[in-house]
């Protein structure tokens, strides 16, 4: 009974502070949709980090006809060179850094290259021209500089390039973005917060009748404030929740229907499952959120 009657207080004051209510539960569901997005959007990095970690090679260009690297001013790697770079790369300093390696000759490397380009420029590119290089995958991508270093200004070596530095724009993007959604949610979750302050106090003044009856038949402060605080969780809650599926709806059509498809050479997306772990986050954020400043409002207004 005790609890029915606290639950029929928050109902009504609801009900009274439709507007308001409703500017609570909009703004809690923007502040909370773009941390879901900053979540997710931080995953979907390392993710992708992880993947091209394990995937990434460093290469090791040997110098062609046409290098221009002052290593290379003799011209083409000779046999040779490519021998003595490939002890070294099996010698007992580097081989424990590595998982595996293969070596491309300028004869294959020249076949992929019209095969990626067409074969209308054959005419135009020779053998010769194209650099032999050995592809290095490491056991820690991390390590890639030990590589660089190692073969930096070496003999019929013309560059070494570490194949995760193309994609670190694109992570800087991501994590640009990141902090982007993670500023535009701390924003709006301060604002959640100083309305939901706000709601509560316009509640609890339009109720200070009941509230002065309450005090005077010995009813506690806590039995008073938590009607109060429940209008907040509420409002609170259903922000979170519209947060959550509109998140769980951006994943499914945003991600898999439409990303996916369009962005072929990401091959690993954050999916459903990432999605639902972060729905217990939005809702216990908004819930606590909720609490801690309808309570702290509502007991600051008791005590004035």
């Amino acid at each position: 009974m005790r609890f029915g009657l606290i639950l029929g207080e928050a109902l009504t004051g609801l009900r009274r502070n439709a507007s308001m209510v409703i500017s609570v539960v909009l703004v809690t569901f923007v502040s909370l949709t773009f941390v879901g997005a900053a979540i997710l959007m931080q995953a979907q990095i390392g993710t992708m980090r992880a993947y091209w970690q394990d995937r990434a090679q460093v290469a090791v260009y040997m110098c062609s006809s046409v290098s221009t690297s002052a290593s290379c001013a003799d011209g083409a790697a000779t046999e040779e060179q490519i021998q003595a770079v490939r002890a070294e790369l099996d010698s007992d300093t580097l081989k424990p850094l590595i998982a595996k390696m293969s070596f491309q000759t300028s004869e294959e490397a020249y076949k992929e290259t019209l095969t990626l380009v067409g074969k209308d420029y054959a005419g135009v590119l020779s053998a010769d021209q194209v650099n032999a290089v050995f592809k290095v995958n490491l056991k820690d991508q991390t390590q890639s500089s030990v590589i660089a270093e190692a073969f930096h200004n070496a003999k019929g070596v013309d560059e070494v390039k570490d194949q995760l530095e193309y994609l670190d724009p694109l992570f800087n993007a991501l994590t640009v973005a990141t902090y982007i959604a993670i500023g535009i949610a701390v924003l709006m979750l301060i604002a959640a917060v100083l309305l939901i302050g706000t709601t509560i106090r316009l509640s609890a003044y339009a109720r200070r009748r009941e509230i002065g009856i309450m005090r005077l038949v010995g009813a506690s402060n806590r039995f008073i404030q938590t009607p109060f605080v429940l209008e907040g969780v509420f409002a609170a809650v259903i922000g979170s929740v519209l947060a959550s599926v509109t998140v769980l709806l951006g994943v499914q059509f945003g991600v898999h229907d439409y990303l996916s498809k369009r962005v072929p050479f990401i091959t690993t997306w954050v999916g459903l499952q990432e999605a639902a772990l972060v729905v217990p986050v939005l809702i216990g954020i908004g819930v606590v959120l909720a609490a801690l400043s309808a309570g702290f409002a509502i007991r600051r207004w008791l005590r004035a």
